[in-house]
């Protein structure tokens, strides 16, 4: 133990991987090697609040996904496009993730960020079909986009570590497996003695 509270990346990188493979243990998600790894080198990275936020106006703040959208659809180039879908797909992952409770309240919840991120990584999938390293990228690409809200749930589950639900979460539960039809979600609810109801297409919940 050190009076110093950094935290090795390493050390971090290996907090995330046992975390996430124990999470994608818990929730029956199987996924590729190589996709569990790329999701532990994403929030390695998105660790460092500079890989996170865009700070090209001066102060960090996070590039709204329909503006990486538009980007990636005026590129100049193919890799450009690329790359920013990229980001699109990693940024959207990371924020459903990882922050699924604080979309309660705001305009844009997390069926967006999901459905976002999954195209994102599907048109990624699409593209990547030449040569070794760009069919191997294409098998994490497309599994990404075809488990994405699975891949969510996992990633909630690693955020929430600490996190003891309560009855005060069932309406934010609720929400989430409506939008998205979580299990994640369906098993918090059932957990706290709420069995969720189908709610028929076109109406909304009392």
């Amino acid at each position: 133990m050190t009076d110093d509270p950094t935290i090795d990346v390493r050390n971090l990188r290996e907090f995330f991987r046992d975390s996430v493979h124990a999470a994608l243990e818990r929730q029956r998600v199987e996924v590729e090697d190589h996709t569990e790894h790329y999701v532990v080198n994403l929030l390695t990275m998105f660790a460092r609040s500079e890989a996170l936020f865009d700070g090209a106006s001066g102060r960090p703040q996070l590039k709204p996904l329909a503006l990486m959208l538009a980007e990636a659809a005026d590129a100049p180039t193919r890799e450009d496009r690329l790359r920013t879908l990229q980001r699109l797909g990693d940024v959207s992952l990371f924020m459903a993730g990882f922050f699924a409770q604080s979309f309660a309240r705001r305009l844009v919840d997390i069926d967006y960020h999901i459905a976002m991120g999954g195209r994102a990584y599907g048109t990624l999938a699409d593209s990547c079909r030449t040569g070794a390293r760009g069919r191997a990228l294409g098998i994490v690409f497309t599994e990404l986009a075809q488990k994405f809200q699975r891949l969510v749930d996992a990633l909630n589950d690693v955020s929430e570590m600490a996190h003891r639900h309560d009855h005060r979460d069932v309406l934010r539960q609720y929400e989430i497996w409506l939008k998205t039809g979580s299990p994640r979600a369906h098993g918090i609810l059932r957990s706290l003695g709420v069995e969720p109801a189908v709610v028929p297409t076109g109406r909304s919940p009392n």
